[in-house]
């Protein structure tokens, strides 16, 4: 049965296109999602209490930040991360396009700065090693998130994948995937859909888990991370 319910706003949902299912793996995939998010959250606690420690005390601002994501069939939900920018970090963007005609254009191509004025002494470590993500392993317990599966995007980037933005609206948003494993920032946009689409059009558990078995070296060695 086909549904014409979506979340107010999003453009992207239609009822000829994304049935209102079980996302991308059923009850398997979910069953895996919450045994490993539990498991990690308990063996990384003390890391994650360290984390919560540093960003607090670096500034004095809030330790999470949550940014409004697409997810699953068009529901939005708020991604969260440990922070890393600092606090007025969308005036010091603002201000620093308009001065930086170079960065702008990455900034529209992308969606990223290699170089990014907002990100906090402590923020560039934590994303070096892709540690700020942690916080997410709460978002895959609330079943906003799967372990593997496409990166979370706003409604601006999904403009971007144009009709493929069906198979990414099939699944829910992974803490890991392929992108991840391939390069990360240092590929364009377009291969990045390229891999979301590719992996629902061929998910396995099996793929689930060599994605996993990837990410740890990807994220040793600080591929395309910035």
């Amino acid at each position: 049965m086909k549904s014409a319910t979506r979340s107010a706003g999003s453009p992207f949902m239609t009822t000829e296109e994304v049935p209102l299912a079980f996302p991308l793996g059923g009850l398997a995939k979910r069953g895996f999602d919450i045994s490993a998010a539990a498991l990690a959250l308990i063996v990384f606690s003390p890391i994650f209490l360290m984390i919560m420690a540093l960003v607090k005390f670096s500034d004095g601002g809030s330790v999470f930040y949550g940014h409004r994501r697409v997810g699953h069939n068009g529901r939005y939900f708020h991604c969260l991360k440990f922070r890393t920018m600092v606090v007025n970090g969308e005036e010091v963007l603002r201000k620093h396009l308009q001065a930086n005609p170079q960065a702008a254009e990455e900034w529209r191509a992308t969606r990223k700065l290699r170089s990014d004025p907002r990100v906090t002494a402590v923020g560039t470590v934590l994303r070096k090693l892709s540690l700020d993500e942690l916080p997410q392993l709460i978002n895959i317990l609330r079943g906003d998130m799967s372990v593997v599966g496409p990166r979370p995007v706003v409604d601006e980037e999904l403009g971007i994948y144009d009709s493929h933005a069906v198979y990414y609206l099939r699944t829910r948003p992974g803490l890991t995937g392929l992108w991840q494993i391939s390069g990360r920032n240092d590929v364009s946009y377009e291969t990045r859909i390229a891999f979301d689409t590719h992996y629902v059009q061929n998910w396995s558990l099996i793929q689930d888990l060599i994605i996993i078995a990837k990410t740890i070296p990807a994220v040793c060695l600080s591929r395309g991370s910035y």
